[in-house]
């Protein structure tokens, strides 16, 4: 049985791990110590949508790692992929295949540039999930699905190895010769989504119900569409057809999980899903005037938070 390590135990992390946890395959969860007491006291619990899954996985601090592991399937924030990446090099062996499950591309020219071409697969992960109050994987839509492959169009006598790990263990579980492809298809719907909701300010279906709100979100989805074409991999014409419908639908109550973090005065992925896409375009010569702004907003943003936690830091010191 192959030995796959979570790394991460959030909504993403939590959910994949704990549902291949559940059906009996061998995981590890990479964690913090403060993740790791919720889950010794709690276990990891899936709950939402009629479900309420517990199980009582095994968690390993970054020091204790004990060799190689066959499968990692990282889970973490922008914020915490550079510690990461220092985290699992005990981890990873000359036969070990990383899974990544973060947003937009970034992550994979780091994890590149660490491990090699080899190690380092593509993944699109498909969940709308977040941890509630009391540290619980909340699931908020019927959707769960893992994708991945060999990037560039390599062959790996591994990969479906690895494919027969994570599958049958509770979600959509797919191996494609496309993954570069369905990389930049999420990409561009993360962006589109989290545009409509960061420039106007609201829900899928406020920002649709506001003069102006459909031809603001058709906009930004056909920039973020731009920039997957002029990079070579363009959205197909139902997908795209499917987002539209998606992002302009009147009573919609769909939000990124990127704005739920906005609202709530969390720090959010804004070079990760925005920055590295603007910056992209920018090198292809691709105009994106409301994806940049979008950028900018987010950047603010963050610094706002960074700037509070700082305050907050400096007041706790001189007590």
């Amino acid at each position: 049985m192959m030995r796959i390590l979570i790394v991460g135990a959030g909504a993403t992390g939590g959910f994949f791990g704990g549902r291949l946890d559940a059906a009996g395959r061998d995981v590890t969860f990479l964690v913090r110590e403060g993740r790791a007491r919720v889950l010794r006291e709690r276990g990891l619990r899936i709950v939402g949508r009629g479900e309420e899954t517990v199980t009582r996985p095994h968690l390993v601090a970054a020091a204790r790692i004990d060799g190689p592991y066959d499968v990692i399937l990282l889970g973490v924030k922008e914020s915490g992929l550079a510690s990461a990446v220092e985290d699992i090099a005990p981890a990873v062996g000359p036969d070990t295949r990383i899974v990544p499950m973060l947003n937009g591309l970034r992550q994979i020219d780091a994890l590149v540039e660490r491990f090699g071409e080899e190690a380092v697969l593509g993944g699109v992960a498909m969940v709308v999930a977040t941890l509630d109050e009391q540290g619980d994987v909340a699931v908020l839509a019927d959707m769960g699905s893992l994708t991945y492959g060999v990037r560039g169009g390599r062959t790996d006598g591994r990969v479906e190895g690895v494919h027969a790990a994570l599958s049958g263990a509770g979600f959509g579980a797919t191996l494609t010769d496309a993954i570069d492809a369905a990389m930049w298809s999420k990409w561009a719907f993360i962006a589109s989504l989290g545009g409509v909701n960061v420039l106007g300010g609201g829900t899928v279906g406020e920002v649709a119900a506001a003069p102006g709100g459909t031809a603001l979100a058709e906009a930004v989805i056909a920039e973020a569409a731009s920039v997957a074409a002029a990079a070579g991999y363009p959205v197909p014409e139902a997908v795209q057809a499917r987002t539209r419908e998606q992002l302009t639908a009147q009573g919609s109550e769909h939000t990124s999980s990127l704005f739920r973090d906005y609202g709530a005065g969390f720090p959010v992925e804004a070079e990760q899903i925005f920055g590295d896409l603007v910056a992209r375009a920018e090198a292809l010569g691709v105009p994106v005037p409301l994806l940049r702004s979008a950028a900018v907003r987010l950047r603010v943003h963050n610094a706002r938070v960074a700037g509070r936690v700082h305050d907050a830091r400096v007041a706790g010191a001189g007590r």
